[in-house]
């Protein structure tokens, strides 16, 4: 909503209108920073106390299992500050599985990204060898091993009557020093797919994934380095649209100080999301201690 047009160093778009990020990087007359803190999270500067009481985020829960009181404080402040924006979906490796539909198997070549539209739209999924149609997706989501053949050619300039390349890497050779390791998450393991809104006390989930617009995207990224004193809170790591929105997100869960991931930057992926839609997705750990700021 923000008119970055100002004249006279005041606000072109009327002050209610504007997200509390805009409040605070531009001021309640777009001159100076003028917001305060409540629970880790920007309110007006004429929010009234009861509002701010109403955001306060329960502590973080102990690693094990999904608290839903948290689940249900954030969707209030999802409400609150993203107004009619997707909520977020999370992702689980194995377990809670019990009674969530598992996603058909395809009949030739399908995206994995596609089929998390039914997710994004409230549908639970849970996805195993036989759900994944992409060569891609069953080495990002840790059912095949080895890349296929040829792999270092498809990516880089083909091979001459053989096989189109997509020309995403210069070389073959770059190919090869660039491609990760599948992730270890025990041979046979499910994967599970839940919106936000969806999650119960069983789940534990592994990360969260925002698929957002530029206006929702700067403040998760605000929040992502909110208690860093290095710039780096959010990476974007080269790689299929399935590595940033799985991959990468659960290999930072992994880590002591994990990090958000940006993306949705694969051209080949991007038919499977609208035209101004990235990911962020936050490993959990990281994602429960900002909200308990």
């Amino acid at each position: 909503h923000f008119d970055l047009s100002r004249r006279s160093g005041s606000c072109a778009v009327p002050r209610s209108r504007l997200s509390p990020v805009e409040i605070f990087l531009f001021g309640k007359d777009g001159d100076s920073p003028s917001a305060r803190y409540s629970a880790g999270f920007l309110l007006r500067p004429d929010a009234p106390r009861q509002q701010a009481d109403q955001n306060i985020i329960p502590a973080a829960p102990e690693q094990g299992r999904m608290d839903t009181a948290l689940r249900d404080a954030y969707i209030r402040l999802h409400e609150n500050y993203f107004p009619g924006t997707d909520l977020p979906i999370a992702f689980e490796v194995g377990d809670a599985t019990e009674g969530v539909e598992k996603a058909s198997a395809p009949k030739g070549w399908r995206c994995f990204l596609c089929d998390l539209t039914k997710v994004r739209n409230g549908k639970s999924l849970v996805f195993d060898e036989e759900s994944i149609g992409c060569r891609g997706g069953r080495f990002y989501l840790g059912y095949d091993a080895e890349r296929f053949p040829d792999f270092r050619y498809f990516l880089s300039y083909g091979k001459p009557g053989e096989r189109e390349g997509e020309r995403y890497k210069q070389t073959p050779e770059i190919v090869d020093s660039s491609t990760g390791e599948p992730p270890d998450t025990d041979e046979g393991k499910e994967q599970v797919f839940k919106r936000w809104d969806n999650l119960t006390e069983r789940d534990n989930p592994d990360a969260v994934v925002f698929f957002a617009r530029p206006e929702v995207l700067s403040g998760l990224f605000m929040l992502a380095n909110f208690d860093r004193s290095d710039p780096n809170g959010v990476i974007a790591p080269f790689g299929a649209g399935c590595s940033s929105v799985f991959y990468f997100p659960w290999l930072e869960q992994q880590n002591e100080n994990p990090k958000a991931v940006l993306g949705m930057f694969d051209p080949s992926a991007r038919p499977c999301v609208p035209l101004d839609t990235l990911t962020m997705a936050f490993p959990m750990k990281k994602f429960t201690t900002h909200l308990s700021h």
